[in-house]
């Protein structure tokens, strides 16, 4: 029975170190989310200031010059 309890209170130990590096690495990996949801959104943004750009550009290519 004692031989038992200690194999149990192994285990134990083990599998809170095992919990322990787990929630390391999900908070890791959550903050790495954050950092590319960020990116994502600035990049996001930088297409969108292009795609004015671009819009603002062929506007301005299709309008006929003052001569005509």
């Amino acid at each position: 029975m004692e031989n038992l309890v200690k194999k149990l209170e192994e285990q134990i130990t083990f599998l809170q170190q095992e919990i322990s590096q787990i929630s390391s690495e999900v908070y890791s990996q959550q903050k790495e989310i954050e950092n590319l949801k960020g990116e994502i959104t600035n990049l996001n943004k930088k297409i969108e200031e292009l795609n004015g750009e671009i819009t603002s550009d062929i506007f301005k290519e299709d309008k006929k010059p003052p001569h005509y």
